[in-house]
């Protein structure tokens, strides 16, 4: 049996089951239209980018001058954390639209559930003592239910297909889906052999979330929300042993896994031989799946995206609901909020 190619949303549109993540981090985004064009010319029909990525111009470009109907790419976007202010969000949407030449998203997600304060053209206000940390806004931090509220009313008005999530644990996504008009469509997150968020998984399914699996090979991202330095699970040794039986990469493995476990993938490259490899999956057998399923188990969850030393608070904190402080351990009293 092949593995699934697409995904049906609660929304009733379908996903891809493997696309393109376009976050390059320190890397800037001078090769992005590139390989977004690339991809594009291999099949792939998802184009995973964010306003916080700074390259849904790059995205757009590459997606107009491709010449494949609109209707037949899937295009995600994030709203970013300095336009969680329910006013903004439709104000949000519309400047990525602009910039992606597009007149709708087929998926609209609330990239992180914090939210930064914002000064001119909602760019991020950073710490006066200059260590480089952004200014929470600790209140809109906990509203994010309103935020949501907000989103809702951008597939009303037509602008967004599907919405969803991104880096939502059960905690807050239960919070959602207490007041949830329009159900999240997807929950986007960090899910590969080493973390592969079982509960999570479950707790979504019965609610009709997708998860959606970002950094589907582990390793670190960039470095002010740096989590472990644990080797990615595509050097694990049981990972190259099934990739050398079945003649593929451990990087294949690993996202064959994570399909077959039922989870759409977005790998992020901008090498041509890779992006070819990613989107060449192979199930399986029950016998090798078992085996990538237990890694975690077996040497322990390792989290490569972990922003609390950043925000000065544990986003994944599934007993508070956080920030529950209204100050960051490195504010001074005349500086919280």
């Amino acid at each position: 049996m092949d593995l699934p190619t697409i995904f049906p949303l609660s929304s009733g549109n379908n996903v891809p089951a493997v696309g393109l993540g376009t976050f390059q981090g320190d890397k800037g985004n001078a090769l992005v239209k590139e390989a977004v064009t690339k991809a594009l010319q291999l099949g792939y029909r998802h184009i995973d980018g964010a306003h916080a990525y700074g390259n849904e111009k790059q995205i757009g470009q590459a997606i107009k001058e491709s010449g494949i109907p609109r209707h037949e790419i899937f295009v995600t976007t994030k709203l970013a954390q300095t336009w969680h202010e329910p006013a903004d969000v439709q104000k949000a949407l519309e400047q990525s639209l602009k910039d992606l030449q597009m007149e709708y998203v087929d998926l609209y997600l609330m990239h992180f559930p914090h939210a930064y304060k914002a000064g001119k053209k909602n760019a991020t206000i950073r710490h006066p003592s200059g260590n480089g940390k952004p200014v929470i806004d600790y209140d809109l931090s906990r509203r994010y239910p309103e935020t949501w509220q907000a989103m809702e009313r951008l597939v009303d008005l037509g602008l967004a297909r599907s919405i969803g999530l991104s880096n939502f644990n059960i905690l807050k996504t239960k919070r959602i889906v207490d007041i949830a008009r329009i159900m999240p469509a997807v929950n986007q997150v960090e899910i590969h052999p080493y973390l592969p968020q079982q509960e999570l998984f479950e707790f979504s399914s019965r609610h009709g979330i997708l998860l959606m699996a970002h950094q589907p090979l582990g390793g670190r991202p960039v470095e002010v929300v740096r989590g472990s330095n644990a080797p990615s699970p595509t050097v694990d040794s049981k990972v190259i042993e099934i990739a050398t039986r079945y003649q593929i990469s451990p990087a294949q493995v690993c996202l064959s896994w994570a399909v077959q476990k039922g989870i759409p993938v977005i790998p992020k490259s901008v090498q041509d031989s890779h992006l070819q490899q990613n989107i060449q999956l192979t199930r399986l057998s029950d016998e090798d799946f078992h085996a990538v399923d237990q890694l975690s188990s077996e040497r322990g969850a390792v989290r490569f995206l972990d922003p609390s030393r950043h925000l000065g608070f544990d986003i994944f904190d599934e007993e508070n609901d956080q920030p529950v402080a209204n100050s960051a351990p490195w504010d001074s009293s005349e500086l919280t909020t």
